[in-house]
């Protein structure tokens, strides 16, 4: 069995009335004619982290300092390897 990638979006607006058609326009060019899943929710400015994110963090909290990467490192190298 294999796992498939998917790809997300998420979009942080401040107001519902910030939904607009350029929005629907932009999700409309992602994901074309593939199969789509739209979920609102209402933010309360908190996030919750997984066990499984918590359990990252605390690994990376233990790393050696001089080994540190920047956030635009990590992601050039993300960007490389995955293609993103």
């Amino acid at each position: 069995m294999t796992k498939k990638n998917r790809m997300y979006t998420t979009y942080h607006l401040t107001s519902a009335q910030e939904v607009s058609v350029d929005i629907l326009d932009a999700i409309k060019a992602t994901y074309k004619s593939k199969p789509i899943r739209i979920i609102v929710e209402e933010a309360d400015g908190d996030v919750d982290l997984s066990t499984d994110m918590k359990a990252v963090l605390d690994e990376r909290l233990q790393e050696d300092e001089s080994a540190y990467m920047t956030a635009e490192e990590s992601i050039s190298r993300l960007s490389k390897k995955y293609g993103i």
